[in-house]
């Protein structure tokens, strides 16, 4: 069990995928994401979301993501933040989403 302490550490924003990428160095499949977050500025990420989600279907959707993690060397790539998604019974990512439009940057809790 974690205490309310340990789950305000986790910091979680609401962004905007700008661009996608494919990313062919990934060991997975998987896209690189540019994500705006408003005044927290823009971030990339690599994201194995490929079974559900195409590039074209990606550009302006509204995502969540953990913010406030180190930056992870992912091949040649820097992963700045990490999405967030729930995995199916394939055990393939279907992302996390605001049901309405937000603010970038919206701290979630």
């Amino acid at each position: 069990m974690i205490n309310w302490d340990d789950f305000e550490k986790i910091d979680i924003r609401s962004g905007t995928i700008l661009e996608v990428n494919d990313f062919p160095k990934a060991k997975k499949p998987s896209y690189q994401l540019t994500i705006d977050f408003g005044p927290l500025g823009i971030k990339h990420s690599a994201a194995q979301i490929t079974h559900h989600y195409t590039r074209q279907s990606l550009k302006g959707c509204q995502v969540v993501a953990v913010v406030n993690f180190p930056p992870k060397q992912i091949a040649n790539y820097f992963s700045e933040c990490l999405v967030l998604g729930v995995y199916d019974e394939n055990n393939q990512v279907i992302l996390l989403q605001p049901g309405k439009p937000v603010v970038n940057g919206q701290r979630i809790g």
